[in-house]
Formats: C-alpha cells, sequence, structure tokens
C-alpha cells in the first residue's frame, strides 16, 4: 500500500505543472525596422525555439548596431547582431564607447553595404555632393554613423556638412520618396527592406564614393570593404560600388557555455532552412563563420571546434 501511495505522489509531481520543464527565455537584440537586422534576428529566434528544445528566443527592436553592444553589457538582451568594426570598439572600449563592453563573439553573418540613396533624377551622383543636403543617416544609435564619420573624413568634411536627420531606416527612405530630405542612408544586407518598398513607387540611385578615396578607406579600415551591388537588385541604371561591412552575432560574456553552444549549433547547423526563408542568410559563409573580430565565446568555440 506504501508503495503505491509513492508512486502516486510521484506521478502526480511528474505530470503537474509547475513540475513541467519550463523554456529559458532568451533576447535578441535587432535594430529599427526597415533594415535587415530584425528579420535575421527573427530569423535566428525560430531557429532557436525549434531545435534547441530548452529555450525560447524573441527578436527586440533596438536602436541598431552600436547601441547593441550596450544593451548587452546592461543585461537587457542576451545576444544582438552588430557591425564586425562596432563590435570591436564595444570589446576594446574605443569610441564610440567609454568603457569595455562585456561581451563575446558567437559568430560571423552575412554582409551589410551602406545605401546612399538618392532619387533617380537627382542631381547628386557623388558623395561629395552631399554638401550642403539633407540627409537621413540612420538612427542615432545604429552603424550607419560610424562609417558615414569615416567618409566624411576621407573627403575633407564633417557632420556639420550636412543637415542630418536621425531616422529608422524606414522613415529615412519613406522622407526620401516625399521629397522631405536629399539622400537616405540604410547600412543593411541586401536587398534592404527599406530600399525596397521605395522603389515601388519612386526609382532610385546610388551616390558614389570615388574609386580611390574607397580604397584608402579600406586600407587605413581593413574591416571594411567593398561590395558590388548589380542593378538587378534595386532596378537601377548600373550596377554600384558600395562599402561594406561584415555582420557578427554576440553574446554576454558570462552565458553559459551550454546556452551559447545551442544557439550556435541551432543556428549554423540550420543554414539551409535560414537561407530558404531569409535572403541575407544565403550570404553566410559557413566556412567563415568562426572569424570574427573579437574572441569567440566558449560555447561557440565548442561548437566550431567538432566542425
Amino acid at each position: 500500500m506504501r508503495k503505491f501511495a509513492i508512486i502516486f505522489l510521484i506521478a502526480i509531481v511528474v505530470l503537474s505543472p509547475a513540475f513541467s520543464q519550463k523554456k529559458a527565455e532568451l533576447l535578441i537584440g535587432t535594430a529599427s525596422m526597415g533594415g535587415a537586422f530584425y528579420p535575421v534576428g527573427q530569423g535566428i529566434a525560430n531557429l532557436v525555439n525549434k531545435y534547441t528544445g530548452s529555450y525560447s528566443m524573441t527578436p527586440i527592436i533596438t536602436g541598431g548596431a552600436v547601441e547593441n553592444p550596450r544593451l548587452i553589457d546592461n543585461g537587457d538582451v542576451d545576444f544582438a547582431i552588430t557591425n564586425a568594426n562596432i563590435a570591436y570598439f564595444a570589446y576594446m572600449g574605443t569610441a564610440p564607447y567609454t568603457k569595455k563592453m562585456n561581451i563575446l563573439c558567437v559568430g560571423s553573418l552575412y554582409p551589410s553595404v551602406l545605401h546612399m540613396a538618392v532619387l533617380a533624377n537627382s542631381s547628386l551622383n557623388d558623395f561629395s555632393d552631399l554638401k550642403g543636403k539633407r540627409v537621413a543617416v540612420g538612427p542615432a544609435g545604429g552603424g550607419t554613423l560610424d562609417i558615414l564619420k569615416v567618409i566624411l573624413e576621407e573627403y575633407g568634411m564633417s557632420i556639420k556638412d550636412i543637415t542630418p536627420s536621425y531616422l529608422a531606416y524606414e522613415d529615412g527612405f519613406s522622407q526620401l520618396s516625399d521629397g522631405n530630405v536629399d539622400a537616405a542612408f540604410a547600412l543593411s544586407g541586401y536587398p534592404a527592406s527599406a530600399v525596397m518598398q521605395t522603389i515601388a513607387t519612386k526609382a532610385v540611385k546610388f551616390l558614389m564614393i570615388q574609386p580611390a578615396k574607397l580604397e584608402s578607406i579600406i586600407k587605413k579600415y581593413p574591416y571594411y570593404t567593398d561590395v558590388l551591388i548589380s542593378k538587378d537588385i534595386y532596378k537601377t541604371q548600373k550596377d554600384a560600388v558600395m562599402i561594406g561591412v561584415q555582420n557578427v552575432l554576440i553574446a554576454k560574456k558570462d552565458l553559459p557555455l551550454d546556452t551559447v553552444y545551442a544557439v550556435t549549433k541551432a543556428l549554423y547547423d540550420n543554414l539551409p532552412e535560414f537561407a530558404a526563408t531569409n535572403a541575407n542568410a544565403k550570404q553566410i559563409d559557413i566556412k567563415k563563420a568562426s572569424q570574427v573580430p573579437i574572441p569567440l565565446h566558449p560555447g561557440a568555440e565548442k561548437y566550431f571546434a567538432g566542425k
């Protein structure tokens, strides 16, 4: 009788909702709507939710690449997407940061390019033409501003030479369509949704950086690169050469090894599935995924060591 009672009590406890394992909740920082970070973050979250079994991940709209390391450092999110150069600055504690951020890398993702768009009938063609113009430069916490600063310096200019509007990419390109700004910027994978929404009603073209100046920038800052964007992508009159930077997934330094390993595995084991639903995911190269600007988290190291 006593044995039966014990078995009965165990069954009650096991079947109780309070005993059932609750998935650990994880937050991933992305950026504003209209760029690539949010849908990529949503895709990563979907893979984590589907394949880890133990974790539930939710994408969070944020100010973007510059803000995301701070959000991790503050404990507001567990993972985040940022640019390779921004990750390096955050890890080292150099400008725009005033201290070292508590971050490590999970892996490399896809490249972002700086879309510098004007309407197709605009008289602006080269970056130097922006002097005195109204420019939607992206959100204040986004990665656009760091690259913009570098380009401005290469041209002997500063932010004071333009009239900046700090708008989310979607809003900035909407303002471009309405004629309220002369140019709109978006640091994003391609095709960028903000640009795609604009070309549905208005044709655009992209401002160019003089080849010698682009070469000079890349020589000074090797984490930047040149990216050729085919005219077919955005229905432009000609191909465009844009400045680009690799994106990376970062995580809080003191996250458990098992947690980061599970997320890394869910992501990189299922790239074909990810690529089937997200155009930017097609550009993720598993062979280069462990090539990152700051140290890998031990959980990610464990995953890549087994590849």
